[in-house]
């Protein structure tokens, strides 16, 4: 049996120390598929079509009963993380007609050098009649030492860090759309992509590497030599742990659905998110990911979530979106807290690694070859962007490993 070698530290949600196997597999996915989700993993078998006539009533009486079941009779205040898409547009339409009493704000965060979407979650909550606050962020990185300390796992993309803490100081509640992409189609750039690479006598390794190459900004073309002899790094590792999503009797599209649910959503973003809450005393109110609706659109036939001719997604949620009468605010292309990542590698990012990783305590360690970080940190500012996302990574790695394995920064630093 293949052994990786531990960082002895614990630091895994489920108190696991993080071995060289998961760090492979966060520089190179953006998740660690190797640690226990907090809610369960989905088989192909969860995505066989028994649903063929979805009902938009039903999805929004779930949504409402959950929102009921978790906020407290005496306390209703309320913060929604309004980034102007479909989800948080829908949640808020459905919390401010079904739930009046409420104290409701909505909260968005407006990035430094980004496309500023604020002012379309801004016309949404004047329609709505509901508080909007906005969060002006210059410096998106500055209290990454900070988020790594309370998640104790080396990522860098922690727009979530931002919206909890600042909506923690007003409400108790965060109600979200989290899991509305997975569920119902919302990754629209990748599946028309996806579906040009293969077709229905493509091997199961051969949908593994098309749908990595849809996800190329998590990896680079030469991942293999970023990783010293001692991580171990290999490619079979990743194909073996997506191959039982692809290697199933599903259609095309209903296992990237599999692949994309027990992927970032079960074991990047709601991990993070729990310790998040944790941390800040946040109670979540996330309906979409109630066990009742995932069951139901898991069956639910894909041409009812996406519209290949037309290449639109989240169709259910659009129909809602519709019977609520806010449909007209919402673009037909993806929204989410959006950062410019090569605005933030030219103001903020280039420098902070050249700083933190021309002498870095992983390559010292020996997981990450410093060759490779010396070739790419001269390069210029035209840098592609999956490069920066991994220097990011790495920037993410670097920190953690000082925090809790050499414990030689403070996790109140700020990246200046």
């Amino acid at each position: 049996m293949e052994r990786f070698s531990e960082i002895q530290v614990e630091t895994m949600y489920d108190k696991i120390p993080l071995n060289t196997r998961s760090i492979n597999a966060i520089l190179t996915l953006r998740y660690n598929p190797f640690q226990t989700p907090i809610i369960p993993k989905l088989g192909h078998g969860d995505f066989l079509t028994t649903n063929h006539e979805p009902s938009i009533d039903y999805v929004e009486n779930i949504i409402i009963s959950t929102i009921k079941k978790t906020i407290s009779e005496k306390n209703k205040k309320i913060t929604i993380a309004l980034s102007g898409g479909v989800d948080s547009t829908l949640l808020a339409a459905i919390l401010k007609k079904n739930f009046p009493e409420a104290d409701i704000e909505a909260l968005s965060i407006k990035f430094a050098e980004s496309v500023d979407e604020t002012p379309i979650a801004s016309s949404i909550a004047e329609y709505l009649d509901i508080k909007h606050r906005i969060v002006d962020l210059e410096n998106y990185l500055i209290e990454l030492p900070k988020a790594i300390s309370i998640i104790k796992v080396p990522h860098w993309d922690l727009h979530w860090y931002h919206v909890v803490k600042n909506m923690s100081q007003n409400s108790e509640y965060l109600l979200s759309g989290d899991g509305g992409d997975e569920l119902f189609g919302g990754y629209i750039f990748r599946y028309k992509k996806y579906l040009s690479l293969v077709n229905s006598k493509s091997l199961p390794t051969e949908k593994i590497k098309a749908y990595l190459s849809c996800h190329e900004r998590d990896w680079v073309p030469d991942q293999e030599d970023l990783f010293s002899k001692k991580s171990q790094f290999s490619w079979d590792t990743i194909y073996d742990k997506l191959m039982p999503y692809f290697d199933n009797s599903l259609d095309l599209l209903n296992q990237v659905f599999l692949a994309d649910f027990n992927g970032k959503l079960l074991f990047n973003w709601l991990p993070i998110y729990s310790k998040l809450y944790e941390h800040f005393n946040v109670k979540p109110i996330t309906p979409i990911l109630s066990e009742d609706l995932i069951r139901y659109c898991t069956h639910t036939p894909i041409e009812t979530k996406y519209d290949q001719s037309t290449n639109i997604g989240k169709l259910l949620l659009r129909k809602l979106l519709s019977k609520y009468q806010v449909d007209n605010f919402v673009p037909k292309e993806k929204l989410g807290f959006n950062v410019s990542t090569i605005n933030l590698w030219k103001f903020f990012g280039k420098k902070l690694c050249q700083d933190y990783l021309k002498d870095a305590r992983i390559t010292a360690a020996g997981y990450i070859n410093q060759s490779w970080l010396d070739k790419w940190l001269v390069k210029n500012d035209d840098i592609q962007v999956r490069y920066v996302n991994k220097f990011m990574g790495l920037l993410a790695f670097e920190i953690w490993y000082r925090l809790f394995v050499t414990k030689d920064m403070s996790a109140n630093t700020t990246l200046n």
